[in-house]
C-alpha cells in the first residue's frame, strides 16, 4: 500500500468516525438494520432454494409419497387399494377432495367430533369374506373395491363397530364411525 493511499484510508475512516455524532447514529444503526435483513432474506432464500432443488416448487407430495397434492401414500392388499390419513391439514384437506374418485370414504371421530387415528377396518364381502385388513392412520380412509355390499367393522381401543355399505361408483358410499371414549 504506497503512503497516499495509506493517508487516504486514514482521514476517510477518520471523518467516518467524526460524521457518527449521536444525531445521525440512528440513521446509520437503521442503515445497518436494512443490511442485516437483506442478508437474512438473501440467506433464507437460498436455503429455500436449496431445499427444493430436489422436489422442485411443484412437488406437493406428503411424507415424501409420489401420490401428489398431500394425499397419503396409496397402499394395497390383493385387488383392493386404499389410503388412510388426516392428521394434519394438508392431508385431510387432499383426502376430502379426493373422495369423489374413491367408491368407499370412511370417517372416524371421537367425543366432540375429534378426529381419530389408529382405527383398526376390517372390509368382509357379501360373502363374509375379509377383503381388506388395516389400520387408519388417521380420521380418513378411501378404499378402491368393486361394486357390492360390504360389512365395515372399524375397532377403536376395545370398541368395535360395524356397518353395511352399499359400494355402487366413485364417491358415492359413505361411511362415518364414532366413539363416545377418547
Amino acid at each position: 500500500m504506497t503512503k497516499t493511499t495509506k493517508t487516504a484510508i486514514e482521514a476517510n475512516t477518520e471523518a467516518n468516525a467524526a460524521a457518527l455524532t449521536k444525531h445521525n447514529r440512528p440513521a446509520v444503526t437503521k442503515a445497518s438494520i436494512a443490511v442485516l435483513a437483506a442478508v437474512m432474506t438473501f440467506g433464507m432464500a437460498g436455503g429455500a432454494f436449496a431445499q427444493t432443488v430436489g422436489g422442485g416448487t411443484s412437488d406437493m407430495s406428503s411424507a415424501g409419497n409420489t401420490n401428489g397434492g398431500g394425499l397419503p401414500q396409496i397402499q394395497t392388499q390383493g385387488d383392493v387399494s386404499f389410503t388412510s390419513g388426516g392428521v394434519g391439514l394438508d392431508e385431510s384437506h387432499a383426502l376430502i377432495r379426493a373422495q369423489a374418485h374413491w367408491p368407499l370414504s370412511l370417517r372416524f371421530t371421537g367425543p366432540t367430533s375429534d378426529y381419530l387415528a389408529d382405527v383398526h377396518v376390517r372390509i368382509a364381502d357379501a360373502k363374509n369374506t375379509e377383503v381388506l385388513k388395516a389400520d387408519a392412520q388417521g380420521p380418513y380412509m378411501l378404499v378402491k373395491l368393486p361394486p357390492g355390499h360390504y360389512t365395515v367393522y372399524a375397532r377403536y381401543k376395545d370398541s368395535e363397530k360395524k356397518q353395511g355399505v352399499t359400494v355402487a361408483g366413485d364417491g358415492k358410499a359413505k361411511a362415518d364411525f364414532h366413539w363416545s371414549m377418547q
